[in-house]
């Protein structure tokens, strides 16, 4: 019997213009900080049943790249980005099942302020959120709330683990059954099941309990991607969902059994830990078309290194301009993202601006039914748990290929579901 995966979407570049340089940039293209698109990307996700998606963000205008912010707005590369929380609530409104997780840094909000808003978020969506715990990885952001710069890597785990900590006891500080709306005692909650967590540890000093009641799913699905040892370890104690750009099978297999032993030693079920590996598919309806894409994006990045190198410079907090283009990169140590690094030391900064390398995630090319075979083979391979689609600067087409292409393919084959069985986020999450 064929095992299914799950499938998701990574809203990468976040909150912002996505089809303004396509070759199909739809009739609103001034409007892209309206909701729109992304509301037809949800709706298009819910009918085809995928789990969950998940909104990135960063709260700066990028300067590393050359020490100027230029290249940046000139491309609008990691900037602008709205708030991804106030899209979560318009995309909540357009669909009834469909996992919401926006980004919230651990170094950029309080516990407190976090949890009261992923807490009213799960209220109003009947249980779908997830919540996307990232770090904070840019010396920049860290600037904008006040600091000269981000804590040392694996100290900024060690606040994510005491504010992971802090947050949960939060949305746990209301029992299920607290609120008991008596109308004639009168008795809204009882406050023998609302408790203080009176938390005083190193980095964080909270009160609590949190001033609403808990929400339908509690403790929502948390989402997480460190790539490094220390980040791995976070997410093997934390995570319901781990999202990876591991790009060679065996390299995805090394991975999620890595993760699941890690779990396994905090006492926790593997099984209840869904790791998805990023993929980009390219989908058409011949071979020859699909190919005929990839390549005229293979030579765009190559007339736009400026734009490659300049993502590869805010992941990293390293300015890529200083390398030769065609010298491999020398050894390199980062504040920012390690695993990422660790992938382009040894390479060309021009290789990896014009090649596959630049797109991080699986490369999926070719018909529905080609792309979908190599997805059940590679998930067949690895042993679970599903993809995590993206494509930063998606276009209407692009959906529809994907969603109205693609997905029914897997279905046809019993690798995707065709029907939500549940209500939340959560239970739709550990279905298989």
């Amino acid at each position: 019997m064929t095992k299914p995966f799950h499938l998701a979407w990574f809203l990468s570049q976040g909150y912002g213009p996505k089809s303004w340089r396509s070759q199909w940039p739809g009739s609103d293209l001034g409007r892209w900080m309206m909701p729109d698109i992304f509301i037809d990307l949800a709706r298009s996700m819910e009918r085809a049943c995928m789990d969950y998606m998940i909104i990135e963000d960063s709260s700066m205008v990028p300067y590393t790249y050359k020490g100027s912010h230029d290249v940046y707005l000139k491309y609008a590369a990691s900037t602008p980005k709205l708030d991804p929380a106030v899209l979560v609530s318009y995309l909540a409104q357009a669909t009834s099942r469909l996992g919401l997780v926006p980004t919230l840094s651990t170094s950029e909000y309080p516990p407190y302020l976090m949890a009261r808003l992923v807490n009213t978020l799960d209220h109003v969506t009947e249980g779908r959120i997830g919540w996307n715990c990232v770090t904070g990885s840019n010396d920049g952001a860290a600037e904008n709330y006040g600091h000269v710069g981000q804590r040392p890597h694996d100290e900024r785990y060690d606040v994510a683990d005491e504010f992971a900590d802090v947050v949960t006891r939060l949305w746990e500080s209301w029992e299920p059954d607290a609120v008991v709306l008596d109308r004639e005692t009168p008795m809204f909650a009882h406050g023998s099941k609302v408790h203080p967590i009176n938390h005083a540890g190193k980095y964080f000093k909270v009160r609590g309990p949190l001033n609403a009641p808990r929400s339908p799913q509690g403790r929502v699905p948390i989402c997480q991607a460190g790539g490094s040892p220390r980040g791995q370890d976070f997410a093997s104690k934390w995570a319901d969902t781990i999202i990876t750009n591991a790009i060679t099978v065996e390299g995805m297999k090394t991975f999620r059994e890595d993760v699941r032993r890690r779990a396994a030693a905090y006492g926790r079920d593997p099984d209840t830990i869904k790791v998805l590996f990023l993929a980009y598919p390219i989908v058409d309806t011949t071979m020859e078309a699909a190919r005929d894409r990839r390549r005229l994006q293979q030579e765009e990045s190559g007339r736009h290194l400026d734009l490659q190198l300049s993502g590869m410079s805010r992941l990293t907090n390293i300015d890529f301009s200083k390398f030769p283009l065609d010298e491999p990169l020398p050894e390199l140590s980062t504040n920012g993202h390690q695993s990422s690094l660790a992938k382009w030391i040894g390479k060309t900064p021009r290789s990896l601006a014009e090649g596959s390398n630049s797109r991080q995630g699986v490369d999926l090319v070719g018909t529905s039914d080609h792309v979908a075979g190599l997805m059940q083979d590679i998930m067949q391979e690895v042993g679970g748990d599903g993809f995590l689609l993206f494509n930063a600067y998606f276009d209407r087409r692009y959906i529809m290929e994907v969603c109205d292409g693609l997905v029914p393919e897997l279905q046809r084959r019993g690798l995707t579901r065709k029907a939500y069985a549940h209500k939340h986020f959560r239970d739709n999450l550990m279905e298989f």
